[in-house]
């Protein structure tokens, strides 16, 4: 189910910051308290493939980030513990030493499930041992929310797990929000910072068209 023009969860979460320090983090009143945007990005598993190279990129761009005033916060189901010693393993060690921002330890699961983005093929209740039990991976997704000042969710994506996601398109997607929550105008497709937009109405649309 879209989850776009909702409010995000209200929901705490545990979470862990480069310096080892234990948080508790919920997104929606981080974004309607401090005032920000906020990108949220959830990731399979610590200590694997693809997971370091996103970690690191969206590292890179954090200024980017910062100047359009949106909090970047990364997010799996791995605890707090194996979070830091992720964070204290070299890069070229496969780890994420060097990134600063938070990162989400929703070990029960919680607003993953509400979320709906888990790996999960099948969940049977089994009555002889009287427990519920799971097939599939647990583990999810690698989902992206953009989260606005008022705690609405602008932009909801999921990919498969080979994947890696264009951190480059969350800072377009995030100027394109900015700016119709400025202007008032509509963003067409491949719009970017700088070029034009439209109103939204015919005539609008038909100048664009013709114009482009």
């Amino acid at each position: 189910m879209a989850l776009v023009g909702k409010k995000f969860p209200n929901i705490a979460v545990d979470a862990i910051d480069e310096m080892g320090d234990y948080l508790s983090i919920n997104i929606f009143e981080k974004a309607t308290s401090e005032k920000k945007k906020v990108l949220l990005f959830w990731y399979p598993k610590d200590f694997t493939f693809v997971c370091p190279t996103e970690l690191h990129a969206f590292q890179a761009a954090l200024s980017e980030f910062e100047k359009r005033n949106t909090v970047v916060l990364g997010a799996s189901c791995d605890t707090n513990e194996v979070h830091f010693a992720w964070l204290n393993t070299p890069k070229d060690n496969g780890g994420i030493e060097g990134v600063t921002y938070p990162i989400l330890a929703d070990t029960n699961r919680n607003l993953a499930n509400i979320l709906g983005i888990l790996d999960i093929e099948s969940s049977e209740y089994n009555e002889e041992t009287e427990t519920v039990v799971v097939t599939g991976s647990n583990v999810t997704y690698r989902a992206t929310y953009l989260v606005d000042e008022d705690g609405k969710i602008f932009h909801e994506s999921v990919n498969d797990m080979p994947l890696g996601r264009n951190v480059a398109e969350y800072l377009r997607l995030i100027d394109a929000y900015t700016h119709v929550q400025e202007k008032g105008e509509v963003c067409p497709a491949n719009w970017e910072e700088g070029k034009e937009a439209m109103t939204a109405d015919r005539k609008g649309v038909a100048s664009y068209l013709s114009a482009n």
